[in-house]
């Protein structure tokens, strides 16, 4: 067993009591009550949401995935701060849409849960929700390039992508995380009716209709930024989707979604 320094122990001390008052409901009220028993199935489909996503790249350590219950609009369901490919049905909470947790049990929650819940609040049409830092898409919120669609699986970002960019939103310096209700809220509002909005040196939240939209626009709004990349570096012009071609394209891939959903969902799970 590795020894720890004093100092390191100290560390983790403070780092768990920290964690600990972030699972805390808000204004030390009362936690919110359940919505009731979940679809058993939607918790499998959300824990393969968390391994696909490391699977692919999207996500390492670090971002979390969501799911807005089942029987209720005003919940969703969302792992415990924990690394993505390590999260079990054991894991998934219940949420409230002020982002607090219905039945913490001393289990920290995710500091930027609240991109989450403020989404759930603003989109009454999303059904799911990646936050992660995701890395090919890192460039294009810091350099004033924007993200287009040049590959027809990526048509959905043919509305364009908008970039949220938290000093402005906070009107200062910040740690770069939504680490609270307002927060939240200036992120759901730039993102607006897009799928997809870029958060300046951090990431993306991307949104669908369910998990496995939300997992396929992920993994493809990643595989787009580098492909876009690489196609810029090789200094000719680039020629993106024209909107009538990401139409078209984005309603054909549609009815297909289930196809690579369960291909990834399988190497996931090891089944």
């Amino acid at each position: 067993m590795e020894h720890l320094t004093r100092r390191h122990v100290l560390l983790g001390v403070a780092t768990t009591v920290a964690a600990l008052a972030a699972a805390r409901p808000l204004s030390g009220q009362a936690p919110p009550t359940s919505a009731g028993p979940v679809d058993p199935g939607l918790i499998e489909d959300l824990v393969a949401a968390n391994r696909i996503l490391v699977d692919q790249g999207v996500l390492d350590g670090y971002g979390h995935v969501s799911v807005r219950h089942d029987r209720a609009a005003d919940r969703y369901l969302m792992a415990r701060s924990v690394a993505p490919e390590l999260v079990t049905t054991a894991d998934i909470m219940e949420y409230d849409l002020d982002s607090a947790p219905v039945d913490a049990r001393g289990r920290a929650t995710y500091l930027e849960r609240f991109i989450h819940g403020e989404i759930y609040r603003a989109r009454p049409d999303v059904r799911a929700v990646v936050h992660s830092h995701s890395p090919s898409v890192i460039p294009f919120g810091v350099t004033g390039v924007s993200l287009r669609p040049l590959y027809h699986m990526s048509a959905f970002l043919a509305g364009g992508v908008p970039v949220y960019d938290i000093r402005q939103a906070s009107g200062g310096m910040t740690d770069m995380l939504v680490r609270n209700a307002m927060l939240g809220q200036s992120l759901a509002r730039v993102l607006g009716s897009a799928p997809v909005a870029l958060m300046r040196g951090h990431g993306a939240v991307v949104v669908g209709s369910s998990l496995p939209a939300v997992v396929f626009r992920s993994v493809y709004t990643e595989v787009n930024a580098r492909l876009q990349m690489q196609a810029m570096a090789l200094g000719g012009p680039v020629v993106y989707l024209d909107p009538e071609e990401a139409r078209r394209a984005e309603a054909s891939i549609a009815g297909t979604i289930p196809r690579p959903w369960e291909l990834w969902k399988k190497k996931a799970l090891g089944r």
